[in-house]
């Protein structure tokens, strides 16, 4: 049974979340919290195994709570921010301090009831997540122009990109991410990347990668080429997959089903990468709560692309990673600060 700690300024939240989380069967909310302050005095008294965090809170705001958490008593916890600009900057504080996830707030008090399953879906993450507290930012290695994204129309004007890179991650991977792409060369093929994530929220995690990384990094729209040292994030509410047109690769948005209770969902980008790119793509699947991704990176590797998982040790969560490598999916199972190597290299072995 997993205990969990609700921290919400709302009572209304408190308890529909409470009667909501209580009925799953596997997790049982041991106790709430209106602000940071009660909250700090229910960890110590209840030894909650996960705490659920609001972001807009009184007398201290739930950032600036998790940042002194994090410092002081690292434990796993999801934040539940609001669908607004404002909301996704404060998302990606919380990931870089050490927030296991976050998820989108409800317009309405009365609506939470409709988050629970997803909400009971990240504590089950949570629960399973190394805690790793706060992570020093990596810092870019080059300062970069401002940069256009090129159209398809204006492909013609650029080397077009005769490899891809495909990375999907969850649980875990906004920092794992961050690490990879602060590590790759400027010049690496189209790179495509699956993230779980809601809408709005991959616009400036996007944003933050692209801060981090010598590579241009951007939410994909649809349409682009996939061009050497361009990035598209796969948009919230949007599969993401990988067409040949021509002589060049291009992103195109999906609107389908969840997949794995996800959209965008890793299987779905792997799945086209393999379609389209076959032998000249290199697969990486990174840390994240259950098996998307595993699918399609042994369909990835049985078209002749080279796949790689991070391996047990440097996981928050082994859950798609473990599931590829149990599916004969990885080629190779690399720690973490080793994978960013291992792709160039396999992107220099394909001979196009």
């Amino acid at each position: 049974m997993i205990s969990v700690l609700v921290v919400d300024d709302s009572a209304t939240v408190r308890r529909v979340l409470s009667e909501g989380l209580n009925r799953t069967g596997d997790i049982r909310v041991v106790g709430v919290a209106p602000d940071p302050y009660v909250a700090r005095e229910r960890i110590v008294e209840l030894n909650p195994d996960v705490i659920t965090l609001d972001v807009e809170m009184p007398r201290m705001d739930g950032i600036s709570f998790l940042a002194k958490l994090m410092q002081h008593r690292p434990m796993p916890v999801v934040v539940i921010s609001s669908l607004t600009p404002a909301g996704s900057e404060e998302a990606m504080r919380a990931f870089q301090l050490g927030a296991v996830d976050v998820l989108c707030k409800p317009g309405s008090a009365y609506d939470v009831g409709d988050a629970v399953p997803r909400l009971a879906r990240a504590i089950r993450a949570a629960a399973a997540a190394r805690c790793r507290g706060p992570r020093r930012l990596p810092l870019p290695a080059v300062t970069k122009p401002a940069l256009a994204i090129p159209t398809p129309a204006a492909s013609s004007l650029h080397r077009t990109s005769d490899k891809v890179l495909a990375l999907g991650a969850s649980t875990g991977g906004t920092e794992a991410l961050r690490e990879v792409l602060a590590d790759l060369p400027g010049d690496t093929p189209g790179t495509v990347i699956v993230q779980h994530m809601p809408p709005m929220f991959t616009a400036s995690f996007a944003q933050s990668l692209n801060r981090t990384s010598r590579l241009q990094v951007s939410e994909a729209k649809g349409g682009e080429p996939l061009l050497p040292g361009l990035a598209y994030v796969a948009p919230g509410g949007y599969h993401l997959v990988v067409v040949r047109t021509g002589a060049h690769y291009q992103v195109e948005l999906r609107d389908g089903p969840e997949v794995h209770f996800q959209r965008p969902a890793v299987d779905v980008t792997f799945l086209s990468v393999a379609k389209s790119a076959g032998a000249n793509a290199v697969g990486v699947l990174l840390t994240g709560m259950g098996s998307d991704g595993a699918a399609g990176l042994k369909a990835m590797r049985a078209a002749g692309a080279h796949t790689i998982a991070q391996d047990e040790a440097s996981c928050v969560v082994f859950g798609m990673p473990k599931a590829a490598i149990d599916l004969g999916a990885a080629a190779e199972i690399v720690p973490l600060s080793l994978i960013a190597g291992r792709i160039s290299q396999a992107l220099r072995r394909i001979a196009v």
